[in-house]
């Protein structure tokens, strides 16, 4: 159009131009809502970490040959002993297994007493469920099978108790291991003073 010698065009509307953005809009929108919360144990989860929690115990939780329930409510996976989760180490990978102990732990040993000081009127059935049993599930009698070794299952809500998944199963430090800024020196005085004994009857240190 020319109006007095100039020239006025009209800009179009560049749809090319937004379709980056809506495409950004619409893909955000579909990772939220496969992220949605659950309600464990009265706690607010999201179901990207609890499937992250799941893919964990599937790895940690080894197929049981038979399964124990505890009567505390723990759940007692009977493993073969070549697939024992301490052998997933690298430094384990070709260790040989080795014979059970000749001697249980002293706890056991001081329950034995306790039971052969108790009561001689207890049934000789009974005696013979609690005789050994310095496990919970062992009361009611059963065992793991030979060539398994007994193991808890660990369940989400054990996770869920721990700092994070990385710490999950983890003995935490007490104390720190990094260097201390006060570290002993001459100009502050700090640390400690060891004598020497310049004599023929000592030896120097």
């Amino acid at each position: 159009m020319d109006s007095g010698g100039v020239v006025i065009r009209k800009r179009g509307f560049s749809f090319q131009a937004l379709l980056p953005l809506f495409l950004a809009f619409f893909s955000l929108q579909g990772v939220s809502g496969l992220n949605y919360t659950i309600n464990v144990n009265s706690r607010q989860i999201s179901s990207l970490r609890l499937e992250r929690i799941e893919r964990h115990l599937n790895k940690i939780n080894k197929p049981p040959v038979i399964t124990l329930q505890s009567p505390d409510g723990d759940i007692i996976d009977c493993v073969h002993k070549r697939k024992q989760p301490a052998l997933d180490h690298p430094l384990l990978k070709y260790h040989k297994i080795q014979r059970k102990p000749s001697e249980m732990p002293r706890s056991v040993k001081v329950l034995k007493e306790e039971e052969e000081g108790g009561d001689s009127k207890s049934s000789k059935e009974e005696d013979d469920i609690i005789k050994g049993a310095w496990q919970m599930w062992h009361r009611n009698g059963t065992r793991c099978p030979k060539g398994t070794v007994p193991i808890r299952r660990s369940t989400k809500h054990d996770v869920l108790r721990a700092k994070s998944l990385f710490h999950f199963g983890k003995k935490q430090r007490k104390f720190s291991l990094h260097r201390r800024s006060d570290a002993p020196d001459v100009v502050s005085g700090n640390g400690h003073e060891v004598p020497y004994l310049f004599s023929p009857l000592y030896t120097c240190m």
